[in-house]
């Protein structure tokens, strides 16, 4: 594990963009695409915004989200609209967006056509992604009925995960992918989120998820 402390939080996004740029437009160099994997909810946002002024051949940078809710894009609480918002904006407008949400009223019923497609921009290129205070990561969340089966190793790339905490559905990248990806970068904040990460240090996958792509990962952290 890398851990990079940041002064502040406005340094800490501008670097991670930084960052997670460089890395894909080094990809792009000798490779025809490159793939890049982000979390939802607002605290990436000001990184995105970043991001999404990098001079790349963004035509070539295939986007996914680590895990979505099964809400509709015009839903506040929707992944794929916060995306839309924040980071698919000025030249980063030009990506290509794989959906991990259809028009269906499950996941179930739409899951093995997201898993074709979704197999065929893996594996990530650059993945980026936060961490909750329980150690969860992307919708691995222990008291979910489909925990156990996303960490296994030969898990499909996509799962529904449904808990009893969340207020919707939810489908979720699994272990293998996130863990055979290219490059990995965890964001957190704040001092509880950097003491769980310590814990989970000593802890198992099963016991915090976050240790399946933890000591290969970039930690980037700021009060």
């Amino acid at each position: 594990m890398n851990f990079i402390e940041y002064p502040d939080r406005d340094l800490m996004m501008i670097g991670l963009a930084d960052r997670l740029s460089s890395e894909l437009e080094n990809t792009l160099l000798t490779q025809a695409r490159a793939t890049l994997c982000v979390p939802g909810g607002t605290t990436p946002g000001p990184a995105f915004d970043s991001l999404s002024a990098s001079n790349l051949d963004w035509s070539r940078v295939n986007v996914v989200l680590s895990d979505e809710r099964w809400v509709t894009e015009d839903q506040p609480r929707s992944n794929t609209r916060l995306l839309k918002e924040r980071l698919l904006v000025g030249n980063a407008e030009r990506a290509y967006l794989q959906r991990i949400r259809a028009e269906t009223a499950t996941p179930e019923e739409a899951m093995d056509a997201m898993i074709a497609e979704v197999r065929l921009i893996l594996p990530i290129t650059v993945l980026l992604l936060g961490m909750g205070n329980d150690y969860h990561i992307a919708s691995i969340f222990h008291d979910a009925d489909n925990f156990e089966k996303a960490l296994a190793p030969d898990a499909p790339p996509l799962m529904a995960m449904r808990s009893p905490t969340a207020p919707e559905p939810r489908v979720t990248l699994t272990a293998p992918v996130l863990a055979n990806a290219m490059h990995t970068h965890i964001l957190i904040t704040g001092p509880e989120k950097r003491e769980a990460l310590e814990r989970a240090r000593n802890l198992s996958p099963r016991e915090a998820p976050v240790k399946l792509v933890l000591n290969d990962a970039t930690v980037h952290w700021a009060e």
